[in-house]
């Protein structure tokens, strides 16, 4: 069995190598929490190693985010971080990489005024518009990756003693990347073909509708014409592979942004904006969400779909099988990345150009006239269960099986 030092490493390499696929002469930006440091310099020596030009690390702790939302005057909120947009969409311009450590406290923003958290949102939002367009049009390649901290490991393991809970999220997590299997890289191709089939098999049908039922569930979203069904992989602009997600598990399009009719809830915790929100229902009226009701954190919810006009809309429908491998472990992340992957997921905000023909190439008022949401905001909640059956609506009507009790019906 591989040691820890051997994982971690393995983990760096298909980061590297699978994740964003690095290039000879390409620039790298990691951002990551300073708790990551171990694994981040792992992904720089590993960077280098397969060419990069330069790799540049943007540090972040928890405790200081959190003294900035308790200390700093309002009005710092209010202020764009033009600098910081600058250097990202100036980068992304050059078709530089960039790998995201996520490893945040959960509740990091518990009992701040819901205003500084919604200001700092929309401020960042509007300052990263033009680098988020490059971003959902596959401009640049991008990997979400993941690493335990101390709060987030006590949050999934509170039944474990403390020196037990980081180990336990370190082996989880290296389980759902496929590290733990004698060769990743192979597990990861093959993954991203059975993956790929279940996209090809959906683009092939070219369905109108979805029709979602489960408890608490009966929703009706329309696809726009042209979608496009998109599994692991991706193409950037420059013609090189990468995959966006590790771990990833979904099959994802983009919904036509005013076609959404009926209500959802939510089946697992979302964490959003340093809060937990839970037990949530969304209602929808051509597209728009009219109605909102959370047993916990509501404010907090309400005050990401405010964001902007886009953030009344949903922008993804992700379709992941129940028996799938995070969902099999039986842990509950309280994590996006890893939650959303165990779960039919769908999101409030802007859609992916990349999920409509030729949409990489069109501008967002274009994307906009062919039925696509656009907004500061793109947030996944997940609505999956082994009770959700969805149906495909054929152009004529005719509905067939795509999901029965929560897995894959084809």
């Amino acid at each position: 069995m591989p040691n820890f030092e051997e994982l971690l490493s393995k983990y760096a390499d298909i980061v590297v190598k699978v994740g964003v696929n690095i290039q000879k002469g390409q620039t790298l930006v990691i951002n990551a929490a300073i708790d990551s440091a171990e694994l981040v310099r792992l992904l720089v020596k590993k960077a280098y190693e397969s060419g990069a030009y330069l790799v540049k690390v943007n540090w972040t702790d928890d405790t200081v985010a959190r003294l900035r939302y308790d200390l700093a005057p309002e009005e710092s909120f209010l202020e764009e971080p033009k600098w910081y947009a600058g250097e990202m969409t100036e980068l992304a311009e050059k078709g530089f990489a960039i790998i995201s450590v996520v490893s945040s406290d959960l509740d990091l923003l518990k009992g701040v005024a819901q205003e500084r958290i919604v200001n700092h949102q929309k401020t960042y939002g509007k300052a990263m518009a033009k680098y988020r367009q490059y971003m959902q049009s596959d401009k640049f390649s991008w990997c979400v990756i993941a690493t335990p901290s101390k709060a987030w490991a006590a949050k999934v393991f509170p039944g474990l003693p403390e020196e037990e809970q980081v180990a336990k999220l370190w082996d989880a997590i290296f389980k759902t990347v496929r590290v733990d299997q004698p060769d990743p890289t192979s597990a990861w191709k093959d993954h991203i073909s059975t993956l790929n089939a279940k996209s090809d098999y959906l683009n092939a049908k070219k369905y109108k509708k979805l029709h979602y039922l489960a408890p608490g569930t009966d929703l009706t979203i329309e696809l726009p014409e042209g979608h496009i069904w998109v599994a692991a992989d991706s193409i950037n602009e420059q013609g090189s592979a990468f995959v966006a997600n590790m771990p990833t598990e979904e099959v994802f399009t983009a919904p036509l942004a005013g076609g959404v009719n009926g209500k959802v809830s939510s089946t697992k915790p979302l964490s959003y904006g340093g809060n937990i929100i839970d037990g949530f229902t969304l209602t929808f009226e051509n597209g728009r969400i009219v109605g909102i009701t959370a047993e916990k954190g509501e404010e907090t919810l309400k005050g990401l779909v405010e964001m902007d006009e886009g953030s009344h809309y949903l922008g993804e429908v992700a379709l992941v099988p129940h028996r799938s491998p995070i969902s099999d472990s039986n842990i509950l992340y309280y994590n996006t990345l890893f939650d959303e992957n165990a779960s039919n997921h769908l999101a409030i905000g802007s859609a992916y150009a990349f999920c409509l023909e030729g949409g990489k190439g069109l501008s967002q008022d274009e994307l906009k006239a062919r039925g696509l949401n656009t907004s500061i905001a793109h947030v996944d909640f997940m609505i999956g269960s082994a009770e959700m059956d969805i149906k495909g609506v054929t152009a004529d009507g005719t509905e067939e099986p795509i999901f029965h009790k929560g897995n894959w019906a084809f």
